[in-house]
């Protein structure tokens, strides 16, 4: 990319931006501009685990805890929590003066059904639900959670920022029915959505909420103070990298929240601007098989995926420089507290006549099978192709189908089979806070029905996710998650494609980002 491509996009960008601005109304004096990862589609973060919606959740709505930087639990909307001597009551009291976006006050009424909704969901979500007995309110701002047997990770789980979050909503919104998403979009968190500026495909509006009545701590990743210091965040979708680069050069846009690698250096050169990390763990790659139909609901299909790919030629495609990646085979994150790559020594390097006969013995007779991908989120779109290449080469007979983003995350919720809208295969990638714990690993889950999208279905990995969470000390813990880890690679829920750094890029005017496991708008002073 030159400098006058970079100038010539820059004029575009200009008129862009005045006829999008003849559409809006006034805005405040204070507006952040971002250029996201991808669009908006889904407004639900209960129904959906993709990091865009997690982080429209984290603008509009709060949890009862919260992650600092070391993914330790925080109270956030709790005030005050007890035990009880045997540990198998929690009682919780919110904190006083929590009202929502419409005015209404947030009451226990709203909590118990909004984690309710929440269990049905999401991995960590439903391992909690397993440790339920059930919930009761003692009064508006006090409730009572009643355990079958003890969980010392209750707070941790209740202030998850991975998956699909335990975000507190309405009760209204939160009793409806959990497998299809809310287009509400009425919390009680620091910003207020601006529905009435949302142009799909072009911009998202948060307004700052002056209601909202944050913490006295200060901030600590997604715990402590969420004190918004703009009055206005717009995130304006720029699917084109060169286009999100001019518009970062000029001062369209404030931050590129995910540059694309390969113009790293470009923006990186300019004085007026800095590319930072803004997580502690590295990202991981992954290429998602569909279990509940042929051929990856039989172990030995998705184990011929191990076998036939190679993660540099993913990850060289996906992010370019080894700078920024390296092989990886730990389902829980290389450098991070369960980093284990027990059982998957023979995929290091692919074994294409392994993989073959894998395939043989699965039953696969070269039926067609869908990849759904988007180039919208360009590192994905280009692993997807490796992947095709990859898998054609030991005798998949591969239909990648490209459309938008928003169509292929809506897609993988879809449980038919491919020629009813359903799908074979997916190439995406999760955060390192995500994919590091056995709790939070949304690919890991392997409970059927109710696991992420795939649906791997697995008792025996069940029963040995468990008994991380029933460890008693940090040495059981570390060997039930090497013996996890060794069932998890022979059973292969997803293909381990390795992992990468992420930077942000921000104007130097911007200050105040917090390392979180997605990027925050709260503490964001512009100047």
């Amino acid at each position: 990319m030159t400098i006058r491509r970079l100038v010539a996009l820059a004029c575009g960008i200009g008129a862009w931006a005045l006829a999008a601005g003849a559409l809006a109304q006034p805005v405040p004096k204070t507006v952040l501009r971002v250029a996201p990862h991808a669009d908006l589609k889904t407004l639900d973060p209960v129904a959906a685990s993709i990091v865009i919606t997690r982080m429209h959740g984290l603008m509009i709505y709060e949890t009862l805890f919260a992650w600092d930087a070391n993914l330790q639990p925080k109270p956030q909307m709790v005030e005050s929590f007890s035990t009880s001597p045997d540990k198998l009551t929690w009682s919780f009291t919110l904190r006083p003066g929590l009202k929502f976006h419409d005015g209404q006050p947030v009451t226990t009424r709203d909590v118990i059904a909004s984690l309710k909704r929440w269990m049905a969901r999401d991995t960590i979500g439903g391992k909690l639900a397993e440790y339920t007995d059930r919930m009761e309110a003692s009064d508006d701002r006090t409730f009572l959670l009643h355990l079958k047997r003890p969980m010392a990770l209750v707070p941790f789980a209740l202030g998850s920022a991975v998956g699909q979050i335990p975000v507190i909503m309405r009760e209204s919104d939160a009793t409806s029915d959990p497998m299809k998403p809310i287009t509400e979009t009425i919390g009680s968190g620091p910003f207020r959505f601006n529905r009435e500026e949302w142009r799909s495909g072009a911009k998202v509006v948060y307004d700052r909420n002056p209601d909202y009545v944050p913490r006295q701590e200060p901030p600590d990743g997604l715990a402590g103070g969420r004190v918004v210091k703009v009055d206005r965040v717009e995130w304006l979708i720029m699917p084109d990298p060169a286009t999100a680069a001019a518009a970062l050069q000029t001062g369209e846009i404030d931050i590129w929240e995910q540059p694309s690698q390969d113009l790293v250096p470009v923006v990186a050169a300019n004085k007026e601007i800095k590319v930072e990390r803004y997580s502690n763990l590295a990202n991981q790659v992954m290429l998602r098989p569909n279990s509940l139909h042929p051929p990856f609901d039989n172990p030995k299909a998705r184990l011929a995926l191990a076998y036939a790919t190679d993660q540099a030629e993913f990850l060289a495609a996906g992010f370019g420089d080894e700078e920024w990646w390296r092989r990886c085979n730990a389902y829980f994150i290389c450098g991070g507290p369960n980093g284990t790559e027990a059982g998957t020594e023979g995929y290091a390097k692919p074994d294409l006549e392994t993989a073959r006969r894998l395939l043989t013995e699965s039953g696969y007779n070269g039926e067609k099978l869908v990849l759904s991908t988007s180039n919208d989120i360009a590192p994905i779109g280009r692993m997807a192709e490796v992947a095709a290449a990859s898998l054609k080469r030991v005798g998949f007979t591969i239909d990648l189908q490209v459309s938008d983003w928003g169509t292929v995350t809506t897609r993988q919720q879809n449980r038919g089979t491919p020629d009813q809208g359903g799908w074979n295969l997916f190439v995406t990638y999760a955060s390192g806070a995500t994919m590091q714990s056995p709790l939070t690993n949304i690919g890991t889950n392997m409970a059927c029905d109710k696991a992420w999208a795939g649906w791997p279905c697995d008792a025996e990995a069940e029963k040995l996710r468990g008994a991380v969470v029933d460890a008693p000390d940090d040495a059981s813990r570390t060997l039930a998650v090497e013996t996890l880890h060794r069932r998890l690679a022979e059973m292969q829920p997803y293909r381990v494609l390795g992992q990468f750094d992420q930077p942000y890029a921000r104007r130097s005017t911007v200050s105040g980002v917090l390392k979180a496991p997605v990027m925050l708008f709260w503490n964001i002073e512009k100047k």
